[in-house]
């Protein structure tokens, strides 16, 4: 950088007398422009406000960065982009870039190449947050394997807060609340602002050390916690050395910082997270509070398994009582004796049934000889004869009936086609003498010829004078 007071952008500092007279080409100007600014001001950090990214397909991005009233272009080169954490780049998003100022020699134009993004502000503490969230998980701080279980009724608990927040307000009135009886060890720290971190685990560490001392434990669990705030607020519990410290703990550690919607490192590394502190002391005191409604419900529910068991050993004598009722040797005579009166009235039952069955078969047979008896088989066979007869003489009948019929129509169909009944008509029939044939046609007989007409009565003798066919 150039020394204070001293104007780097002169022209005659830029060139030296000389060289005003010469005239330079644009390339010239703009590569000597160039290099005065990668000389003179160099690597830098700039803070602004990102606009008009844009992602090539040769993997550059350009963006500008700009404040209330200024801006300047930046690149980062597809070569130095994968060292730099591509989700801050987003518009709109407040980022600290550090880089080199030079010059696009192509459009004269300055731009800023970029080397490295940061968020700014609050972006910064999420993005730290990420990275050590990040870095702890992967060292297995995380894991469920390491976290431990809560006693159910501990006696006495040691606090890591501060002795003016309202978290330990918040706390001990929940407590007194639900279990008065729990003894409290507080562990005063700073949980806000620089050193709060350092406080926060050392305090951690003399719970630690102060509990396991030779003998019995003189605690069985602590509690982190603080009232809610900003991310800023919060950030002494988003330390590595607090996390540390958590994982470290010998003792379970409970962490409840600030409100329901904040997650912190000590959240994820401790053994159980609360949303609240005033849930965190709910957790603490639950299994003597739930003890307090079973002690308070123990007797009436002594009572009602008490009269419980007896209504089950009641019914238990009672079916014993009734067992050996059925198992008394009295009783086993009398089923023996009612068995014996079963079996006499199954007896007779069956002796009634054989002879009604034999009687059956009695009857049977003897209906059977009765229809064989020579007399019945005479009766029988002469009602078949008798039938027959019957049968053949209706038989007889009919056909006699049906064969007279039939010659009465065949007579009357010959007496329609004898020649009598068409000579009845006034027909006749003409037959030549000398041959006897029936004379149908005048070319049959010639002139002189002796022929015989039959009447319907009589005959009649001639003799041809002449003969006509009908062509002549």
């Amino acid at each position: 950088m150039a020394k204070p007071g001293k104007s780097q952008w002169e022209f005659g500092e830029l060139f030296p007398a000389e060289a005003v007279r010469k005239v330079l080409t644009v390339s010239e100007l703009t590569g000597s422009i160039r290099r005065v600014l990668e000389k003179e001001i160099g690597t830098l950090s700039v803070m602004g406000e990102i606009t008009n990214l844009r992602a090539q397909a040769s993997g550059h991005i350009y963006f500008t960065i700009k404040d209330a009233n200024s801006q300047i272009a930046c690149v980062l080169f597809r070569n130095e982009s994968r060292i730099v954490n591509r989700d801050f780049l987003q518009d709109g998003q407040k980022v600290v870039i550090e880089g080199e100022v030079t010059v696009y020699e192509a459009r004269g134009q300055y731009q800023l190449r970029v080397f490295s993004v940061q968020l700014q502000g609050v972006g910064a503490l999420q993005a730290a947050f990420e990275r050590l969230k990040q870095k702890l998980q992967a060292e297995g701080l995380f894991d469920s394997a390491h976290k431990r279980p809560l006693p159910r009724f501990p006696q006495r608990i040691g606090i890591v807060t501060s002795p003016d927040g309202a978290a330990i307000s918040d706390v001990l009135h929940a407590i007194e609340r639900r279990n008065p009886s729990l003894r409290l060890v507080l562990a005063p720290c700073r949980v806000q602002g620089a050193g709060a971190a350092q406080d926060v685990a050392a305090a951690i560490n003399l719970l630690n050390e102060w509990a396991f001392v030779p003998g019995e434990p003189r605690l069985d669990l602590i509690l982190v916690t603080r009232g809610g705030g900003s991310l800023e607020d919060l950030w002494a519990f988003n330390e590595e050395i607090v996390a540390r410290a958590i994982y470290t703990s010998k003792l379970p550690v409970i962490s409840a910082v600030g409100h329901e919607i904040d997650f912190t490192i000590s959240d994820f590394v401790a053994d159980f997270r609360a949303a609240t502190p005033t849930a965190a002391a709910e957790i603490v005191t639950e299994g003597t509070f739930a003890a307090r409604t079973f002690i308070a419900e123990a007797r009436a529910r002594i009572l009602e398994l008490l009269e419980y068991a007896l209504t089950q050993k009641k019914e238990q004598l009672n079916s014993n009582l009734r067992r050996l009722a059925r198992l008394h040797p009295k009783r086993r005579l009398q089923e023996q004796s009612q068995r014996l009166d079963d079996l006499q009235i199954s007896l007779r039952r069956c002796a009634r049934n054989q002879f009604r069955r034999k009687q059956s078969d009695w009857h049977a047979v003897r209906g059977r000889f009765a229809r064989l008896h020579p007399e019945v088989q005479v009766c029988r066979l002469k009602e078949m004869i008798i039938q027959l007869l019957a049968r053949l003489n209706n038989n007889f009948t009919g056909k006699f009936q049906l064969i007279e019929q039939r010659f009465r129509q065949a007579q009357t169909r010959l007496k329609l086609l004898s020649p009598e009944n068409i000579l009845q008509r006034g027909y006749s029939i003409t037959l030549d003498v000398g041959t006897g044939r029936v004379l149908r046609n005048a070319s049959q007989v010639h002139p002189g010829a002796k022929i015989r007409t039959r009447l319907a009565e009589g005959e009649i003798g001639s003799t041809v004078d002449s003969s006509r066919t009908p062509a002549e």
